[in-house]
């Protein structure tokens, strides 16, 4: 039975992050995707020109015209950036009682552009992170949600885990993409466990999108009845390899998409050269 999952995100019109991202990543990793929008940009490789609210309460019918229909098996949330959308969407979860629910607390685009009001951080805090499964901050979203410096190594990045997990969610996945280092290294905590997942860096100035890839990555593997632990291990092999393939593509003039598709479209890519 093939699984479905379902991302609770904005649109990127760009197609690089957001929702878009979200579905390529689903569809490539085998897992049927459905989605609620909360917000479209109109926004493009380079910048964010423009954001255009979605209405709380249409985000709610969204959520139940879906879960009333299609069973899902996993859930990716990523940018909500009112309070009041994030009470709308801590609410459904309670509801209808989610149970596997990844979080990326989506606060800066990679153009700088600020997708979260300042004013919901506490609400985030106090009403989502609680109910999450995994959640995915970044270290200067680490920073922001413990309201101090961001981590700026691995053992600043660790003590931040198991500040992060006393808000309420079950595992923390700290990625430590920021850090001046030769490897990326990330740091998942359960509560108990500390685990240190490096991976070399790949340079490539195309890595629009790769937060919500590894948020929805982690999603689909959940979705598959993977545990957490693996789950973050193949969604970071996942994306690793999105990021090496990320320079085959030729989209726009800024920092660009991985290629979300890099498995599946190899035997295309041979044919034309």
């Amino acid at each position: 039975m093939i699984a479905n999952a379902l991302t609770i995100a904005g649109s990127d019109s760009g197609g690089g992050a957001g929702i878009q991202a979200d579905l390529k990543t689903f569809s490539a990793l085998g897992v049927y995707g459905a989605s609620v929008l909360t917000a479209l940009t109109a926004q493009n490789t380079r910048e964010v020109r423009a954001i255009h609210d979605v209405p709380p309460e249409f985000i709610a019918a969204q959520i139940d015209a879906v879960l009333d229909d299609i069973r899902i098996d996993a859930i990716k949330i990523g940018m909500i950036n009112r309070a009041e959308v994030i009470e709308t969407v801590a609410a459904a979860l309670e509801r209808r009682q989610a149970k596997c629910v990844v979080v990326d607390p989506v606060m800066v685009a990679k153009s700088g552009a600020r997708l979260l009001h300042a004013d919901a951080v506490a609400t985030l805090r106090r009403r989502l992170l609680p109910l999450a499964t995994v959640i995915t901050p970044n270290l200067p979203e680490a920073g922001v949600l413990l309201d101090e410096p961001s981590p700026t190594d691995e053992s600043e990045m660790t003590a931040a885990c198991k500040r992060l997990a006393e808000l309420g969610p079950r595992f923390v996945l700290l990625k430590g993409g920021h850090l001046d280092t030769t490897q990326s290294v990330d740091v998942l905590y359960d509560g108990k466990r500390v685990v240190h997942l490096p991976a070399a860096r790949v340079s490539t100035r195309n890595t629009h999108g790769t937060g919500c890839t590894l948020s929805s990555a982690i999603a689909a593997y959940l979705a598959r009845g993977i545990e957490v632990p693996e789950a973050v291990a193949r969604a970071k092999d996942y994306v690793t390899a999105a990021l090496r393939a990320a320079d085959t593509l030729t989209v726009g003039k800024g920092q660009g998409p991985v290629h979300h598709f890099h498995a599946l479209w190899q035997e295309h890519q041979e044919e034309r050269s």
